[in-house]
């Protein structure tokens, strides 16, 4: 399968809830994690579509700015790749590719709700080995949590929530 994974364009954005439609169905709208992200825009810099020779939308991934007890960090997904095309490795490949773009960016911890043998593999552990808690319900074997920089999630514990104004990737100084 050819394809090419690119910054997201502006024409994907009406593209991309159909296409979430398509793989997740409509009820996903119903899940803990949208509203967590629920009227607020995604992080620009890490929004990634794959799409083929011809231009067409083949996958995308997103990720939301949030909080963990006033820390900021990411929210990864959702991740779909249209249904006919599952398995091929174009997910894996927006995966490894937006949390290069993530760790460049300076984002420091990455929070996620999958299936651990999908998500396990690139880092990410059971968020509740981390103290992290999710608001609403969710199965605790998908919530999972990865550390972007060595250390990010030393003394970081609690309650994830909205981050009502996209947040900056970098802990503020601390002040003397």
């Amino acid at each position: 399968m050819d394809y090419e994974i690119l910054s997201e364009r502006p024409d994907d954005a009406a593209l991309i809830d159909p296409l979430l439609d398509r793989t997740f169905g409509p009820e996903r709208m119903t899940k803990t994690v949208y509203r967590l992200r629920e009227m607020l825009p995604p992080v620009p810099e890490l929004g990634f579509s794959a799409v083929d020779p011809d231009g067409h939308l083949l996958g995308s991934i997103r990720y939301w700015p949030i909080l963990i007890e006033g820390t900021p960090a990411i929210l990864l997904g959702p991740l779909a790749v249209e249904p006919r095309l599952q398995g091929r490795g174009i997910g894996k490949a927006l995966v490894r590719h937006s949390l290069r773009a993530a760790r460049q960016a300076g984002h420091r911890i990455c929070v996620v709700v999958g299936e651990p043998e999908y998500y396990g593999p690139f880092g990410f552990r059971p968020a509740a080995e981390y103290g992290l808690i999710l608001p609403g319900p969710v199965d605790p074997r998908r919530f999972q949590a990865q550390e972007l920089a060595v250390g990010a999630l030393e003394g970081v514990r609690g309650l994830i929530a909205r981050a009502e104004v996209p947040v900056s990737r970098k802990r503020p100084a601390r002040r003397a």
